[in-house]
């Protein structure tokens, strides 16, 4: 096997992206940078002279110089109930207005009501860098709602972001739901290239905004193909598959198949990972077209066994906007 084509294990969701349903629900001050930037899954950046009414134009969150006794903070609600494993603040082009600590607290409730919200700790205090990418590890957690990012006073985010698993919030399993959606618990778990795009984008809601906001491969130079593996937000019987190349045309992949497998036991997961070439197809080879809805129901598909982890091969290589796999929940 060539060292291209081994599976790289992906990293966990960033749950605190519009992706995976978050968005700001409460600020206390973000006069100079608005808040919402602060999730965007672009990496941040710099643009020497562009200004705005409020002063310099900044890519990220950025409150005004605190003449009061007391912090700033950022109210995040999650897509679903999510365990966080890992949180990176970035303050990446933050220099003499980053805050020098900041802490995570969060909460469970269903529902966001300012001042009744128990707030758990998250990440204790911790000291900032400035133009940085902070990593940490976060206390145990469980079926978190709301994330509180607190900065100690005031100052400017990048990028916020909090990696982890996400359980959609309840819905009717009696009828078909697209098993593969972020916002329904699907993820990424690996892939042999993701040199372009953000590999998430794949399982998000919505067509492409552009070329970049899909999967996209590099080109190929050696036999053989590329491929992703998914693993699905719920085990199901899969009833339909769209594959979706928009904006791609000069760099769609030329064929498409999937193959699937039913993984029941923790302990076999990576063991099925790598060998997942051998999985069952269920849906071979077909031909792709350039900035294309592909469709296939079940007349296409091969099989009508319970699934839970789907691998896309594309042949050899190129980009693919969104995969959506629809199909019945086993409850």
């Amino acid at each position: 096997m060539k060292n291209e084509d081994k599976l790289i294990m992906s990293k966990k969701v960033n749950l605190a992206s519009p992706k995976a349903g978050a968005e700001i629900t409460d600020v206390s001050d973000d006069f100079f940078a608005k808040c919402d930037r602060m999730l965007s899954d672009k990496d941040p950046i710099f643009i020497d002279e562009k200004y705005d009414d409020h002063g310099k134009w900044m890519d990220g969150w950025e409150s005004r110089r605190k003449r009061v006794e007391g912090n700033d903070w950022a109210v995040i609600g999650l897509g679903g109930k999510c365990s966080i494993e890992d949180a990176i603040i970035d303050t990446s082009h933050f220099t003499g207005n980053y805050p020098p600590a900041a802490s995570l607290d969060f909460s469970c409730k269903h529902s966001y009501e300012q001042g009744s919200m128990d707030w758990q700790t998250l990440l204790e205090k911790q000291v900032l860098k400035g133009d940085h990418v902070n990593e940490f590890k976060l206390a145990k957690n469980e079926n978190v709602s709301f994330v509180r990012l607190n900065i100690y006073p005031d100052g400017g985010v990048a990028r916020l972001r909090l990696f982890g698993d996400l359980i959609p919030f309840s819905q009717d399993l009696s009828k078909d739901i697209e098993l593969s959606a972020l916002k329904n618990g699907g993820k990424i778990i690996g892939y042999n290239n993701a040199h372009y795009g953000n590999v998430n984008a794949l399982l998000s809601e919505g067509r492409g905004a552009t070329m970049g906001d899909g999967w996209e491969t590099r080109r190929r130079r050696v036999p053989g193909h590329d491929f992703i593996i998914i693993e699905l937000g719920k085990s199901g019987f899969i009833s339909n598959v769209e594959i979706d190349t928009c904006h791609f045309k000069g760099n769609f992949p030329d064929r498409t198949s999937i193959q699937t497998i039913d993984l029941k036991n923790e302990k076999d997961k990576l063991k099925a990972f790598e060998s997942s070439d051998k999985w069952e197809f269920l849906l071979g080879e077909k031909k792709c077209k350039a900035d294309y809805i592909h469709s296939f129901g079940k007349g296409d598909l091969l099989h009508e066994k319970t699934v839970s982890h789907v691998r896309l091969n594309i042949y050899p290589d190129g980009g693919v906007s969104r995969l959506r796999i629809f199909g019945q929940p086993v409850i």
